[in-house]
């Protein structure tokens, strides 16, 4: 008898014993916690809201109604941490006047989404103490801080780019750093129309919209760094900023070109804050993935090779039939 049609044979005289052996097989295997090595792409970023008065302009929109710049920046970002893989990384950090401050190191985005979503939700306008916005001075000290983090994660840097006071363009701020070492995004949020930017006193009740006489407009030359030892840049020829115009400094828009300038001077990616679904695009790029070897867990394969064999003993004998 040819090998083909004694193993017919077996199969149609045992197929049930066969099918039972196959699955306590499996299920075995599955006992002993079998794995495969595989590479995971993770993510760890640092992600700094800022939060001066700009950001409380209302030209974005949440589900058909009308939010501020942080309101959407937050609501994205809140969405966006369900779509990143178990074992990345994500902290937060504010801007406000020239810096940014480091409110909690990344932390592992499934086993802390709670924490980072109720964290998130207490980011706002009272955290700012100040009236001041300067914006490449922010995104700098972001760097800085995501330098000095272990692992060095990505930073992601979310502005509408409203400098206040607007910056003398022939003397701003030099980046010193090495452009492109620590990898990330400035994320522009903000309609393309200038508002009237909203006030609010230090406990956030409203209290209008700031005039045009109660705001810096220009930036004489000579006002120097805020910080001690900062470089600037000296041209006198140098032409008008991105987005400035003399005697709107109290309206406020998203100032795209110069954020994409602040992109080209530091190494980061520039993209617009558009909805949930570029944001998980962005935060999951390919340029911003770690590498990570790790081990697929096999258990669960296993088990449903072992309830297929179990079911497959209920099934019709023809269709266990070898012909």
């Amino acid at each position: 008898m040819k090998p083909f049609a004694q193993a017919r044979s077996l199969w149609q005289r045992h197929h049930d014993r066969l099918l039972l052996a196959g699955a306590a097989l499996a299920l075995g295997l599955a006992f002993l916690r079998p794995s495969l090595p595989v590479q995971r792409q993770l993510f760890n970023h640092v992600v700094v809201l800022d939060v001066t008065q700009s950001m409380n302009v209302m030209d974005q929109q949440i589900n058909g109604k009308p939010a501020s710049r942080l309101e959407f920046a937050r609501h994205t970002l809140r969405a966006a941490l369900l779509e990143l893989p178990c074992g990345s990384r994500v902290g937060w950090a504010l801007f406000t006047e020239y810096r940014s401050f480091l409110l909690f190191a990344p932390v592992e985005v499934c086993a802390n989404l709670a924490e980072l979503r109720a964290t998130l939700d207490r980011i706002d306008g009272r955290m700012a103490w100040t009236g001041n916005s300067e914006v490449a001075k922010g995104l700098f000290s972001g760097i800085a801080i995501a330098q000095q983090l272990v692992g060095q994660p990505s930073l992601v840097f979310v502005t509408d780019g409203h400098e206040a006071p607007p910056v003398n363009p022939g003397q701003r701020p030099v980046f010193n750093g090495k452009p492109g070492e620590v990898k990330g995004l400035i994320l522009g949020v903000g309609g393309p129309t200038p508002l009237p930017i909203p006030k609010f006193d230090p406990s956030g009740r409203p209290l209008g919209y700031w005039a045009a006489d109660e705001v810096m407009q220009t930036e004489p030359k000579g006002r120097g760094g805020s910080v001690s030892g900062e470089a600037m840049v000296e041209d006198v020829t140098a032409a008008p900023l991105p987005g400035v115009v003399a005697g709107r400094e109290h309206l406020s828009a998203l100032r795209e070109d110069y954020l994409r300038l602040l992109a080209n001077d530091t190494g980061l990616v520039f993209q617009r804050l558009k909805d949930t679904t570029t944001l998980v695009a962005a935060l999951g790029s390919s340029t911003l993935a770690r590498p990570v070897d790790a081990r697929a867990d096999l258990r669960v394969p296993l088990a449903l090779v072992a309830l297929a064999l179990l079911l497959a003993r209920h099934a019709p004998r023809r269709w266990l039939s070898a012909g």
